[in-house]
């Protein structure tokens, strides 16, 4: 869980769930167990409750790149270019070419082995 990417509606959920049953399952959710312990073991108190209403409205309220930044160690979520979609979809119709190539003898396999590699150093 504490590497996981964190969904800010989720932990909202969680959150509000809080406010009608046991706290601090949002805590444990975001990586935070100290939180969620003492929230469990307020939990006869409304201490954790209101607390958890305010906290799921502060979730919602943040912007994505807020939430990232306080929860997913200001990680955003990885987003493929469409550049990069389409340089990995031509080196593999490139790939696929070659291999025709090496199937109809027109290259050696050590021809074919050196290709494949350059094409796939481009994409990493």
């Amino acid at each position: 869980m504490l590497t996981k990417r964190k969904s800010r509606s989720i932990a909202a959920v969680l959150a509000f769930a809080g406010t009608v049953s046991i706290s601090g399952w949002h805590k444990f959710y975001l990586g935070q167990p100290l939180w969620g312990m003492l929230y469990f073991a307020l939990s006869w108190t409304p201490i954790p409750k209101v607390a958890s209403a305010i906290e799921a409205v502060w979730y919602l309220a943040q912007d994505e790149e807020a939430f990232d930044r306080n929860f997913n160690m200001g990680k955003s979520p990885i987003k493929q270019s469409p550049y990069i979609v389409n340089q990995v979809g031509a080196i593999a119709d490139a790939l696929r070419e070659l291999d025709t190539l090496r199937q109809d003898g027109l290259i050696s396999e050590y021809e074919f082995e050196q290709k494949r590699r350059q094409l796939l150093d481009q994409i990493s």
